[in-house]
């Protein structure tokens, strides 16, 4: 059984009952009748990407760029217990790009990037900056809409170490990605509620003295096993063991 496809709206709430029609256009319309090409009897999910799902039902395709479709059911998901938000040092190349989009289907529920001092990729304040940090958000946006997420996770604009640190301190639980760390990810111990602050150093892994002012303002140094894995999949590998261990994944 295939899942429906999910398209953004403005907000699930706004929307008219179960039963009602709605148009969905702009860039989603034209996405859902030109790309993915939806036809009357096909469902589809509206999601506000803030814990709002509306399942519905194509009724008829206006053009090119527009959908009537029939509400079914409208719905609010809760925010889940724990929040894991990744500190992403910046990674070369597309590298960036597939650390946040696996990440984002993994379940991150939200991204800081990190301009870690091993960084080779550089994000200026000027307009290359910002246009690499759309990416970051546009690839985040359209893998919150592959993995079907009711809460779309929101990107940051870049910091420090320095800012960083100040970030652990407002975090319930921090935790540093480091290959000679003491403690192990499936041991340390997690809030029951609240955000844990995951850091992913680069390419040339975190500097020791970045290590250090991290975990002066409490950070934990954890690791995750023997393999050392790169700086654009480890965060996706880490949210697995932390969806088990919090029970995201349970149902």
């Amino acid at each position: 059984m295939t899942t429906a496809p999910l398209f953004l709206v403005d907000d699930v709430a706004s929307l008219p009952g179960p039963g009602s029609d709605t148009v969905l256009d702009g860039p989603e319309g034209r996405h859902a009748a030109t790309v993915r090409r939806l036809r009357p009897g096909e469902a589809l999910v509206l999601s506000d990407g803030r814990g709002g799902l509306a399942r519905a039902e194509v009724v008829d395709v206006a053009g090119r760029d527009a959908l009537t479709v029939r509400l079914h059911e409208v719905t609010r998901v809760p925010p889940p217990a724990v929040r894991v938000v990744v500190a992403q040092a910046l990674v070369k190349g597309d590298r960036g790009e597939l650390a946040v989009e696996t990440a984002t289907e993994a379940g991150a529920d939200g991204f800081v990037p990190w301009k870690a001092a091993r960084c080779v990729t550089r994000w200026d304040d000027g307009p290359r900056g910002a246009k690499a940090l759309e990416r970051w958000r546009s690839t985040v946006r359209e893998a919150a809409k592959q993995a079907r997420r009711p809460w779309q996770p929101g990107v940051a604009d870049p910091v420090t170490t320095a800012q960083l640190a100040a970030r652990v301190g407002a975090a319930d639980t921090a935790l540093v990605l480091h290959e000679s760390a003491g403690d192990d990810l499936a041991s340390v111990a997690l809030p029951p509620a609240g955000e844990v602050l995951l850091a992913v150093g680069p390419e040339g892994g975190v500097d020791d003295a970045e290590l250090d002012h991290l975990a002066d303002a409490g950070a934990v140094p954890v690791r995750m096993g023997p393999e050392v894995l790169r700086a654009s999949t480890a965060a996706c590998v880490a949210l697995g063991a932390l969806a088990v261990r919090t029970g995201r994944w349970a149902r």
